[in-house]
């Protein structure tokens, strides 16, 4: 019976600390997507509206964390300088790709659903965003690192990170953190 009780409390205590937690994330996810609109809404172009959310994404988006997931094992081979370089470059990739789908001024209506806790010190928070008439289902993947940072974005069900993960496989097999490293510099270029 004392188990029992036990274990009650234990669980009751844990959906309270796990409610605070999915709480605490979505707060910083709602400041996060706020300030990003506030900078697109002034932005005069897509590169401007690149360079200028570029601080506010990288207070809230853990970029190598992801550029560290996307490329995988692999990730084990780059020296320190090279994590860094690749990090810079793809940190670079995801802002001006992104930057460019939306149009300065547009105000997409983003609304946050019942967000849900896969693990210890992580959240998912699912949205729903309307922009120029079309619907997008998109969820933020976010960690507690001290603070709570997105980790991962999934678009239409798509991880950002798995979608880039498969793309960089077959570089660091065939050319190591060189090929992965030359392929996001052209990446950049081009966008």
């Amino acid at each position: 019976m004392k188990l029992a009780l036990l274990t009650l409390v234990l669980a009751s205590a844990l959906a309270v600390v796990t409610r605070a937690s999915n709480e605490d994330a979505e707060t910083t996810l709602r400041a996060a997507v706020d300030q990003v609109l506030t900078v697109a809404q002034k932005a005069k172009s897509g590169s401007s509206m690149a360079d200028q959310i570029t601080p506010v994404l990288l207070r809230y988006v853990c970029f190598e964390s992801m550029t560290r997931r996307a490329v995988g094992p692999g990730w084990r081979q780059f020296t320190p300088e090279q994590k860094a370089e690749a990090t810079k470059l793809f940190t670079k990739l995801i802002i001006r790709s992104y930057s460019e789908k939306f149009t300065p001024g547009e105000q997409p209506d983003t609304k946050f659903l019942k967000s849900s806790s896969p693990g210890a010190g992580k959240v998912e928070i699912p949205t729903i965003t309307v922009y120029k008439g079309s619907r997008y289902n998109v969820t933020y993947r976010m960690e507690d690192r001290g603070k709570w940072m997105v980790t991962d974005i999934l678009a239409e069900g798509v991880s950002l990170v798995a979608n880039y993960r498969a793309q960089f496989d077959a570089l660091v097999k065939k050319g190591g953190a060189v090929a992965v490293i030359a392929s996001l510099k052209q990446s950049v270029e081009r966008t």
